[in-house]
């Protein structure tokens, strides 16, 4: 079977990610053929609405995606594997495609939602429903493996409320279902339980829109971000990430004490890198900032070669030899030069070169 499933039932076009033992990690045949069958699906007058879900290693649900494979990245890196390109340039032409997709786009947000899966899922149109649940835990978590909230992190992150979005594309903390919606990044928290119906009703119209007059209700009671907006307000509006660091640490609550301890524990430079790219793209489209962020991914793995660079450190660390221990350069917060930073937003091409230049 595909680790792509796709049915009509209905009115609806179902998909199903079909790679439980990856969390459902999103491969390049798994981007072409969500990309192939979104495409399809558009133009077709029997399809009136689109639904994705996960498939849990239990069945269906209990997880949605883990976000890209990083063990393609780091040996496509190393190997100097042309499909690396590849991957980037056509997953953040597929995230565009869901933003503008012209028909409703249903989520179920079950389990893992993180990276990759964030980028499927968070960006849905004006007609589209992001269900979350008790299950949730969702998180743009790059900058600890060297990287930056990509799939157009930049730009939805920086539309949550306040500065949440600076919060959780620097530390990657892991959010329920509840800390999503409070986020802006779901539409409502709904007991897994009943997903299966939901789903299952999806091919009928009126069942689809009883599930959207269902997340039209009050929001689900505040999360754990509730507890701590006001810090996170103040200290992630501070203008660089040595000075949110510094004043974490001066801080003296448990609170601050922890948030500083896990950004000492991140990528200092693709810390700086995350800061600067959240801050532009609150002033872009989505389509400016794939762009930007298709440059910035790109000089992840260009700028230092191979094993030299970020990106493919602390995935060695985290998911190859799994030693947990990147050996990050520079090693220190404030031993970042801002010259190493402007280099990542250098973009590789000329705008009518780039590899996407048709985004609208």
């Amino acid at each position: 079977m595909s680790d792509v499933a796709t049915e009509l039932r209905g009115s609806a076009g179902l998909i199903t990610l079909n790679r439980p033992k990856a969390l459902n990690a999103l491969s390049l045949d798994m981007i072409r053929d969500l990309t192939a069958a979104l495409l399809a699906w558009r133009d077709d007058a029997r399809v009136e609405r689109v639904a994705i879900r996960g498939m849990g290693r239990e069945g269906p649900f209990g997880a949605f995606c883990a976000g890209g494979d990083i063990r393609f990245f780091h040996q496509a890196a190393l190997a100097g594997d042309p499909r690396l390109e590849d991957f980037f340039t056509e997953e953040y032409t597929l995230n565009h495609l869901v933003h503008g997709y012209p028909k409703p786009y249903v989520v179920f947000m079950d389990g893992i939602v993180m990276g990759g899966g964030m980028g499927i899922s968070a960006h849905g149109g004006d007609t589209s429903l992001r269900i979350a649940t008790e299950r949730t835990k969702m998180a743009m978590p790059e900058t600890n493996i060297g990287l930056f909230p990509d799939v157009g992190g930049g730009w939805f992150l920086a539309r949550c409320p306040g500065r949440l979005g600076e919060y959780l594309a620097l530390t990657g903390h892991l959010i329920g279902g509840p800390d999503a919606q409070a986020a802006g990044l779901a539409d409502g928290v709904l007991p897994s339980a009943e997903l299966p119906a939901l789903w299952d009703s999806l091919g009928d119209h009126d069942g689809f829109e009883q599930l959207r007059e269902r997340l039209q209700r009050p929001p689900a009671p505040a999360g754990d971000l509730a507890d701590h907006r006001a810090q996170i307000d103040r200290f992630f509006a501070l203008p660089t990430v040595a000075g949110i660091v510094a004043a974490l640490e001066a801080d003296g609550s448990a609170w601050a004490a922890q948030t500083a301890a896990l950004l000492r524990q991140r990528s200092p430079l693709m810390l700086h890198v995350t800061l600067e790219h959240v801050r532009r793209a609150r002033h872009m489209t989505l389509a400016d900032d794939l762009r930007m962020e298709r440059g910035l991914v790109r000089n992840c793995f260009r700028l230092r070669p191979g094993a030299a660079g970020e990106t493919v450190e602390g995935i060695r660390a985290l998911a190859v030899d799994k030693d947990h221990a990147p050996r990050w350069n520079p090693a220190r917060i404030e031993d970042v030069e801002p010259a190493a930073v402007a280099a990542f937003f250098e973009s590789p091409w000329p705008r009518h070169a780039h590899p996407l230049r048709g985004l609208a």
